[in-house]
């Protein structure tokens, strides 16, 4: 009885750790500020994490920029401002959509030009393909299938060869 209680106690224990887990509550002065700062945390993305945006990371760095998103909307800052704030911080990556620009043009450029040269490396390799048939073209004739039945009957004769011996094998060994 001891042992179930005492079991218990720890199983109950180690459930409760996700109570102690930490909510962070913002108050805002209106409710446009707080949709603000709900679509500026889905849309700032934090710089430590890959891909996730600052309300969906535990990261330290995330909490502070959601702290910082907060504090800036409570002082009446606009969207723009408080992006442009962070980009100037943190650089171009802590958005989802970076805007076009010289740093930012690999970005941008490169999923397509990626994808232009794969296409165009298929289409002039079938070209070329087609070229060498048009130029070199192997036709079968009867001596391609003089050839192939000599072949084939080179390998039945070696089979049936095998095929003897193996058969000569076991009766030496049944005897």
């Amino acid at each position: 009885m001891k042992k179930l209680s005492s079991f218990m106690v720890l199983l109950l224990v180690a459930l409760s750790f996700p109570t102690f887990a930490a909510i962070e509550v913002f108050d805002f002065d209106t409710p446009a500020q707080e949709a603000q700062f709900q679509e500026l945390s889905h849309t700032l993305r934090c710089p430590k994490c890959q891909n996730n945006s600052i309300s969906d990371s535990n990261a330290e760095l995330a909490k502070d920029l959601r702290e910082k998103t907060y504090l800036m909307t409570k002082q009446g800052k606009s969207k723009q401002e408080i992006i442009d704030y962070m980009v100037a911080r943190y650089g171009n990556f802590v958005t989802y959509n970076p805007p076009l620009n010289a740093t930012t043009a690999i970005l941008w450029v490169a999923p397509l030009s990626i994808v232009l040269f794969g296409f165009a490396f298929i289409f002039l390799r079938t070209r070329r393909r087609a070229a060498l048939n048009k130029e070199n073209p192997e036709q079968w004739d009867d001596q391609h299938e003089q050839r192939l039945q000599q072949l084939l009957s080179e390998e039945d004769v070696v089979n049936n060869d095998a095929n003897n011996a193996s058969k000569d094998d076991k009766k030496g060994k049944d005897v």
